[in-house]
């Protein structure tokens, strides 16, 4: 027996079909095997459960198919067993359509819908109407806390299931759903608000900074969006509407930050605009309460008409410039400079697949726009949905010949670097870039001794090499802070490296003996520095 809904709904007609249009090749699969789609597993079980509307369709005694919505509390449909469902049935309209046509065909079909995160999951089964005197079979169905009459109970026999394509589905937000998103904004607003009320009571009132670094390049703010409760994007043009200097994809922008102290520092922000754009360049920050300050500082002093004047952008993550095929791999805020790649593939026509992953629909940036844009080229991986990213099959089914791109948490980028050695995928092909440079977990304290300078350092298990060196006021220097240039690179005149860094080539770090003191740590407890 195979996949049990194929059986069904892929009739001799159906598979002619498939195969002049050539989708039947990809359809073969379910023709054979054990069957395995007709058995709610947690994924399916989950999703119904979340769901407050279904449609129905039933097949009346003149051959004509019918739809009606059902809808009611999430969670009313109840899950009976791993292949049974049912609900009450409320009173509505008084047709009668669907549970006269149940009386001479019991058969069903059910879509679910979720317009929020693009997803539907479509069943075919049998359908038994369950009287509203049997009070026993009636309980199971029956909500205590929803205020509707029921009329019957409607328990359905699942026959098979299959989920469709997120393709052409318009999101669509519920109330609920839609206070859930803004109101960390409205909580944020009036803590804002109470706050500026607290400090014009005790600050005398001055006129405020509109102006901020010492760089070379002046960038005005001329548009803020909130892309999700913790993302927000900054629209950034000339202050006099000029063109901006060109970049390429992957390129980032030094963007200054004035933290919570008063000090100026400058953040390596992605450019995630299209590049062909020389009117504006966009930047995306998420808010990380548990980071340094920058994007705390970025999202509550950042506001329309602040001219910052920032560092040209640079580009440590370039994509080739041949036609090889891509694999475009992000994950969470790390779609930043993906987003540009994928835009400037595109524009070339080379061929290229889309892979981004987050926690939920609705935190992760870009997602509508670039699932508009990309269609099926685009993959998306929910892990609230309990979507995870196959790395092995992404690896292993791309084309020889292919470059693949990461970037995102450091977890995501050990795992497909992992992953390639696993598959003996060359790791030249692989180029990656982080958007974090904290400590991993499990990081030990070391020593450090500098041997020019005959300077010893203690180095803290949640400290970089290069900040306890700027710490001590030697004078380093440095670029990204994340180990995706070579600004700070020293040699190593003694002792073991953990290479944590994008930027060196294995010659560097080997033979030349080379490393990165803002991300790279020492195997061991002690390192001796040339500088």
């Amino acid at each position: 027996m195979g996949h049990r809904f194929a059986e069904i709904a892929f009739t001799e007609s159906v598979q002619e079909v498939q195969q002049a249009l050539g989708s039947r090749e990809g359809y073969a699969s379910m023709s054979g095997g054990e069957d395995y789609n007709h058995k709610l597993s947690g994924a399916e079980a989950a999703f119904i459960l979340e769901r407050d509307s279904f449609y129905m369709a039933s097949v009346g005694e003149t051959g004509w198919p019918y739809i009606q919505h059902r809808g009611g509390p999430a969670g009313f449909v109840r899950i009976l067993d791993e292949q049974t469902i049912g609900f009450a049935d409320f009173s509505g309209n008084r047709q009668y359509v669907s549970t006269g046509n149940f009386r001479k065909d019991d058969r069903v079909a059910l879509f679910f819908m979720d317009y929020a995160n693009k997803r539907r999951l479509k069943m075919l089964g049998r359908v038994e109407q369950v009287q509203v005197d049997d009070y026993e079979r009636m309980a199971e169905l029956e909500l205590d806390d929803y205020r509707a009459r029921v009329e019957r109970g409607f328990i359905i026999k699942i026959e098979g299931f299959d989920w469709n394509c997120p393709q052409h589905i318009t999101p669509r937000y519920s109330e609920g759903q839609v206070q859930q998103l803004v109101t960390p904004l409205t909580d944020e607003i009036q803590q804002l608000k109470a706050s500026l009320a607290d400090s014009t009571k005790t600050i005398p009132r001055t006129e405020k900074t509109m102006e901020l670094g010492d760089g070379s390049l002046s960038l005005q703010i001329s548009g803020i969006r909130q892309l999700t409760p913790r993302v927000r994007a900054y629209e950034l043009r000339h202050p006099e509407g000029g063109e901006l200097p060109s970049f390429t994809a992957g390129a980032h922008v030094q963007i200054p930050v004035q933290l919570e102290d008063g000090k100026t520092v400058y953040r390596h922000y992605s450019i995630c605009s299209n590049p062909k754009r020389r009117d504006m360049y966009e930047i995306a920050v998420l808010l990380d309460d548990e980071g340094q300050g920058g994007s705390r500082a970025v999202h509550s002093g950042f506001e329309i008409g602040l001219t910052l004047h920032c560092q040209p952008p640079e580009n440590y993550f370039g994509l080739h410039d041949d036609d090889r095929p891509a694999v475009l791999i992000a994950g969470g805020i790390g779609i930043t400079p993906i987003k540009a790649m994928a835009q400037t593939l595109k524009c070339r026509g080379t061929d290229m697949q889309l892979h981004y992953a987050g926690r939920d629909g609705g935190e992760m940036a870009f997602l509508d726009r670039l699932q508009r844009e990309f269609g099926e080229q685009i993959n998306c991986y929910r892990s609230q949905q309990d979507e995870r990213m196959d790395l092995a099959h992404i690896l292993s089914s791309a084309a020889s010949d292919s470059l693949i791109y990461i970037c995102g948490p450091e977890r995501l980028i050990a795992g497909v670097v992992s992953t390639a050695e696993s598959l003996g995928i060359d790791l030249e092909r692989i180029r990656s870039e982080r958007f974090s440079a904290a400590p991993e977990a499990g990081s030990q304290a070391i020593d450090v001794e500098l041997s020019r300078s005959g300077i010893q350092i203690e180095v803290a298990a949640d400290q970089s090499i290069l900040d306890a060196m700027l710490e001590q006021g030697v004078a380093a220097s440095f670029g990204c802070r994340t180990g995706n240039c070579k600004s700070c690179v020293l040699k190593v005149v003694e002792g073991e490296v953990d290479h944590r860094d994008t930027a060196l080539s294995a010659e560097e770090r080997t033979q030349q003996r080379l490393m990165t003191p803002c991300v790279s740590r020492a195997i061991g407890k002690k390192l001796v520095l040339d500088i």
